[in-house]
């Protein structure tokens, strides 16, 4: 049976946060608030715990799985290097909705799926998510519905779409807006735009100049 805590309260928030990084740990999978939409996630090394991610969204490995971080310095220790641009935006937009898509570093041993050698992170800027990333080290999330179905707002409505997939839902209240965090590939010599979301071009461009916008109009959701 899923648990659900009301994490307005303080002793629930308490609770919560300790079952869910014990059931992250376990491998099984929680839901838990963000700053743009609610998430659905698991331990990013426990390569049974993704697996479970991708059927529970009902999701291929053709499409694999970000990564959030609690904190900057584990970020870095995920990927190569943050390029030449990475710095200035993680310093400028983290912890926020702006996903960054790097090259991964190859020491680590896990799988996310067909990632072709990169890795999507962000940090978010929610304060449950955060004291649970703390706690857990980094987590492969994913937004908190069914492929395909809209995004999950409060944790109701990631209930009903996941049911007892979940292990624990941490409930933040509903989401402010339902917004996606923008993505931003790093892996090429000019930053490139891959999905619009919270974070206007007109902002990153304030930081780093030129980002190119090619974006696919079919992912600007």
């Amino acid at each position: 049976m899923s648990r659900r805590y009301d994490c307005t309260d303080a002793e629930q928030r308490a609770a919560g946060l300790t079952d869910a990084a014990s059931a992250v740990r376990r491998g099984e999978l929680v839901v838990l608030p963000t700053d743009t939409v609610y998430g659905i996630g698991g331990d990013a090394f426990t390569q049974s715990a993704v697996a479970r991610l991708l059927e529970a969204k009902g999701r291929g490995r053709d499409m694999p799985v970000p990564v959030l971080v609690g904190t900057v310095r584990a970020a870095n220790a995920l990927v190569e290097n943050l390029g030449p641009y990475g710095q200035d935006l993680v310093d400028a937009f983290w912890p926020g909705p702006l996903t960054l898509i790097c090259r991964v570093n190859r020491s680590l041993s896990w799988d996310l799926g067909e990632t072709k050698g990169t890795v999507a992170i962000r940090m978010p800027l929610h304060p449950v998510a955060l004291d649970l990333l703390k706690d857990t080290g980094p987590m492969a999330v994913s937004s908190a519905n069914r492929s395909g179905a809209p995004a999950a707002t409060t944790a109701a409505d990631a209930e009903k779409q996941l049911g007892d997939s979940v292990a624990v839902y941490l409930d933040g209240g509903a989401c402010a807006d339902d917004t996606p965090s923008t993505i931003l590939d790093l892996t090429t010599a000019v930053p490139r735009l891959l999905r619009r979301g919270a974070i206007p071009v007109e902002k990153l461009r304030g930081v780093i100049g030129y980002v190119a916008t090619d974006a696919d109009p079919a992912t600007e959701d």
